[in-house]
């Protein structure tokens, strides 16, 4: 997220004034950038841990030392620094020409970025996002007006807002199987499209119904529920039966982002313990008492619809924390999980092979479906063919915060 967009910013900064630490003169010698986390340091050597292994940096008395800030990552703003300055944690700009071992060089230039000015920047970053930013689904996109409407999920039900980004709005797109930023690329206001997933940055009117976009990130990422056929522990896989299609789908999640489990009785509450029109229970129900989630919350004949519940299933009110509030929920594994229960999935999209890859995976979300099933049995829908009018597992759908 910040830590490794600061680094590719400080690359990129680098490359410019590579010509000041090493002689462009001497083709026969290849200069390399190592960047990193500090494992360890002494007064002789520091090793970095890279995304390619770890690297020895031997220090001598030619190593230069600089400090950059996480708020203006600029070569041009780096301060004189020492090693003593460099803890275990910090990250770290290493230049210098490789050992023929590869993983070991003497370092010509070191620039530091602490982990405390790392963590603050990152606090700063989410506190913006989250007081100044909105997500939702994209419903509609008007090339004309330039402008993109948001539907934003609450625990209470739906609103819509129209964004009309700045002049000089920054647009970014998530990578098909990631939600991380560091992994977006620059896009444009053309490539958003309905359905999408998006989160941006600005300013919201008094009313909540239009928002002045300065930074926007979109991606495409289908949801679905289904109900588990099979686990396998080892190669982190589970066979879903999906609730809409009525087809078996193998999920991986061996490099899911977000893995959790809604305690049964919240889950409950949010839904309305299985309520109908009005916060009365169906006829002919007498139902079990809130927040058991093993009984009740059927209505005979598909009568009623779940209490805050709209026609389509939403629930209303602003999303209002949901993405935070998951991420309080316990962290499960594969061995939390059972078959026969029924979970919600964020994924990359289906290349036709049956196996998708999660990046979200929900559990205890049956009160979820079976809200959504209500809807669609009082629609006309039936709750015999899979389906699904206006399913909203809160929080599944959201993207993290840049």
């Amino acid at each position: 997220m910040v830590q490794n967009f600061i680094i590719s910013i400080l690359i990129l900064l680098f490359s410019g004034v590579f010509a000041l630490v090493f002689d462009q003169t001497t083709e026969a010698i290849k200069p390399s950038v190592i960047t990193g986390d500090v494992v360890s340091i002494n007064s002789t050597s520091i090793v970095v841990a890279t995304k390619t292994g770890e690297i020895n940096a031997a220090i001598t008395d030619k190593t230069e030392f600089k400090k950059v800030t996480a708020e203006n990552p600029s070569i041009k703003t780096a301060v004189a620094a020492t090693a003593a300055d460099i803890g275990v944690g910090d990250k770290l700009m290493v230049t210098g020409v490789m050992n023929a071992d590869g993983k070991s060089l003497p370092a010509r230039a070191v620039y530091l970025m602490s982990k405390s000015d790392i963590a603050q920047k990152k606090a700063k970053e989410i506190e913006k996002w989250r007081t100044r930013g909105i997500s939702g689904t994209v419903s509609a996109v008007n090339a004309q007006t330039n402008q993109i409407t948001i539907e934003i999920k609450g625990l209470m039900g739906s609103t819509k807002t129209v964004m009309t980004p700045k002049p000089e709005a920054k647009f970014m797109r998530y990578a098909a199987d990631s939600v991380k930023w560091s992994e977006a690329k620059v896009s444009s206001f053309s490539e958003v499209a309905v359905g999408d997933t998006v989160r941006a940055l600005g300013d919201k009117s008094a009313d909540g119904t239009s928002f002045s976009a300065e930074e926007v990130v979109s991606g495409s990422f289908p949801t679905m529920a289904g109900t588990i056929k099979s686990i396998d522990v080892e190669l982190k896989e589970v066979v879903i039966t999906d609730l809409q299609t009525k087809k078996d789908v193998t999920v991986s999640f061996a490099d899911v982002s977000l893995m959790k489990r809604f305690p049964a009785e919240f889950a409950e509450r949010l839904t309305g313990g299985g309520m109908g029109q009005g916060g009365q229970r169906p006829a002919g129900q007498g139902g079990a008492p809130q927040g058991n989630p093993n009984a009740g919350g059927n209505p005979a004949g598909g009568q009623g619809q779940p209490g805050g519940m709209r026609p389509g299933g939403g629930m209303g009110g602003p999303r209002g924390g949901i993405d935070e509030m998951i991420e309080r929920f316990p962290t499960i594994t594969a061995a939390d999980l059972k078959v026969g229960e029924q979970i919600g999935v964020l994924s990359t999209k289906s290349n036709g092979s049956g196996k998708i890859k999660a990046i979200k995976l929900l559990a205890g979300v049956e009160p979820f479906i079976r809200m959504a099933q209500m809807a669609a049995a009082a629609s006309g829908g039936g709750r015999g063919q899979g389906s699904q009018v206006g399913l909203s597992i809160p929080g599944l759908d959201g993207i993290g915060t840049p």
